[in-house]
């Protein structure tokens, strides 16, 4: 198996008191998959990713990559992040080149960055900013660089949550066709249902607290999936459901204390 999640637990403890966030997470993902983590606030779905990334260490459980046991971040794992987290004093190819600084041969590594920049459509902007760039120029830097790093799986933390719609879309056609060109394995976090669908192979729909995989889905629909394609509306209202009776679950929670 490609990616292995197995029998993951994840305990904080603080002051004596345990928060379990995460219970008996299973999942194996194949290489090449588009893969969607979809779920309510504070079920988990972040912690999971970066547990993946090598950021966090699981309470029980572990996760293999390739057959090794992930301990600690990794060259073999890109990830992006809601924020674009650039370096605000490097240009846009200087925070993509930075990423790849231990490449030796520098004229292949200036045409690696340029390669990944051109396709995200940022080949213009070479030498701008960040702080010249709007939120979704910035991301679409954030992805070229950790596709420039050649990982073996690419991990996206609600990597379009704070741009305006519009952006959202237009960056959700480009990554998907970035996903058919390249066909690495993405693991992706978001709050959007329709997002989910749109991208993914396969969604993996997480419960309440402590998170649980409830669901586990394969899209069959055919590219590019329209809200008016019938299985992505089947898909959207039975997703919709799952998720309006956990939340409910939160609701009646909160009620009893």
């Amino acid at each position: 198996m490609f990616l292995q999640i197995s029998d993951i637990t994840k305990v904080y403890t603080q002051q004596n008191v345990e928060n379990k966030v995460l219970s008996s997470i299973n999942v194996d993902i194949q290489e090449g998959e588009f893969v969607s983590i979809l779920g309510p606030s504070g079920c988990g779905k972040s912690t999971l990713l970066s547990m993946v990334a090598g950021l966090l260490k699981p309470t029980e459980g572990e996760i293999r990559l390739k057959g090794s046991v992930i301990t600690k971040p990794g060259k073999d794992r890109g990830m992006v992040f809601q924020q674009a987290a650039l370096f605000p004093w490097m240009t846009v190819e200087e925070n993509v080149l930075f990423a790849i600084r231990d490449m030796k041969d520098t004229e292949e590594r200036e045409k690696r960055a340029l390669h990944y920049l051109k396709m995200v459509q940022l080949g213009s902007n070479l030498k701008q900013y960040p702080h010249e760039l709007s939120g979704g120029m910035q991301q679409r830097v954030s992805i070229a660089r950790a596709l420039a790093m050649d990982p073996t799986v690419l991990l996206m933390d609600e990597p379009f949550g704070a741009l305006d719609e519009q952006t959202r879309l237009r960056l959700q056609q480009e990554l998907e066709t970035i996903w058919l060109q390249t066909k690495k394995t993405v693991l992706f976090v978001t709050h959007s249902i329709h997002e989910s669908i749109k991208l993914s192979d396969r969604i993996l729909v997480m419960g309440t607290r402590p998170g649980t995989i409830i669901a586990d889905i394969k899209v069959d629909a055919a590219r590019p999936r329209l809200r008016t394609n019938e299985e992505v509306a089947r898909l959207e209202s039975q997703i919709s459901a799952m998720l309006e009776k956990e939340i409910d679950k939160v609701v009646e929670e909160e009620l009893r204390r």
